[in-house]
């Protein structure tokens, strides 16, 4: 039976780096305070040509060279991310304009900092429907752009780039072992983003304060720890995995407090966790791919390691996976 195989991967970041101490300059805070609570030290902050799309269509070029693949091979494109810079079309289909991917069908998925998971979990399953397919996967944000730069407790947390890999199907042990997806809307208040104020004033959203990420950060700490812990022990139960097994843990990068708890809770050294949210801050669907290209380029990963994903974003949306590499 064929699995996903990740043949290449890729990131962009933009120019820009937003350090802490800038931030002093903005609204009330410190270096001290934010690296205490989160551990980010600076973040990357896109400038004008830095669009979503733009940014996704550089990771995916990086991917592809690695790959050895040209854009016109590729079948399918899925971009995760909550921030392209237009409502229609998708970033997906930017992309396949921007790359030259004139092959291939094109479609965004909307689950916030789970988006990049979510569509590992989906071109999975087409590959295992059609071995041949070959998909490029990009997690892309722009959060800048979504960011209330007036609020000291969630303008220090975010940052923008882009991540990417291509997939295809290959029949050893390798590739993408298993995954366990979950959802949960009920909690949708605690971490959420209004969309832009209705042209029908009967579709209105009198309550509506702008076009901003709006989260209440203890509970959404609360959850994500025990949320992500459940998903990897329901994954690795379901592969038969030990968590002693795994290589390397690449985690959704949201605060270094959520990743320290993490790593007690699985019995795991902060080590064994790969961490970069000290350069970039949370960059939602971005975030895991940008990690993942990072370990790849570091020599992290090696032909057969058994490497571990979790994310938890806004929705709620979590979920974990296996990969043989």
């Amino acid at each position: 039976m064929s699995r996903a195989v990740i043949l290449g991967t890729g990131s962009c970041l933009p120019k820009r780096v937003l350090t802490n101490e800038e931030l002093e300059t903005m609204v009330e805070t410190s270096d001290e305070w934010i690296t205490s609570r989160t551990g980010i030290k600076e973040r990357r902050i896109a400038g004008r040509g830095e669009e979503t799309s733009r940014l996704a269509a550089v990771a995916a070029g990086n991917a592809l060279a690695m790959a050895g693949l040209t854009a016109a091979e590729i079948d399918l494109i899925i971009v995760g991310t909550i921030t392209c810079e237009k409502g229609m079309p998708s970033c997906a289909c930017l992309v396949q304009k921007e790359i030259g991917a004139q092959n291939a069908f094109a479609f965004d998925i909307n689950a916030a900092c789970s988006g990049f998971l979510y569509g590992l979990d989906l071109a999975d399953k087409y590959i295992r429907s059609n071995a041949d397919m070959k998909i490029l996967l990009i997690g892309a944000e722009n959060l800048s752009a979504r960011t209330d730069w007036s609020d000291r407790n969630t303008c220090v947390l975010f940052g923008d780039g882009a991540g990417a890999c291509v997939l295809t199907g290959h029949d050893d042990e390798r590739g993408l072992l298993g995954s366990r997806m979950f959802a949960d809307g009920s909690l949708w208040e605690l971490l959420h983003m209004d969309s832009a104020l209705s042209l029908n004033p009967d579709l209105g959203n009198a309550e509506s304060n702008g076009t901003h990420i709006k989260m209440v950060g203890k509970d959404v700490f609360r959850y994500a720890v025990r949320a992500m812990e459940d998903a990897i022990y329901q994954v690795l139960e379901q592969e038969k995995i030990s968590i002693e097994d795994i290589s390397l843990v690449i985690p959704h990068q949201a605060n270094i407090r959520i990743l320290k708890s993490l790593a007690d809770h699985l019995g795991l050294p902060l080590q064994k966790l790969y961490v970069n949210l000290h350069k970039y801050g949370n960059t939602s669907a971005a975030t895991v791919p940008i990690a993942m290209d990072e370990a790849n380029r570091e020599g992290r990963l090696s032909k057969g390691d058994l490497v571990l994903l979790c994310s938890f974003g806004g929705g709620f949306t979590w979920g974990a996976m296996v990969i043989r590499w």
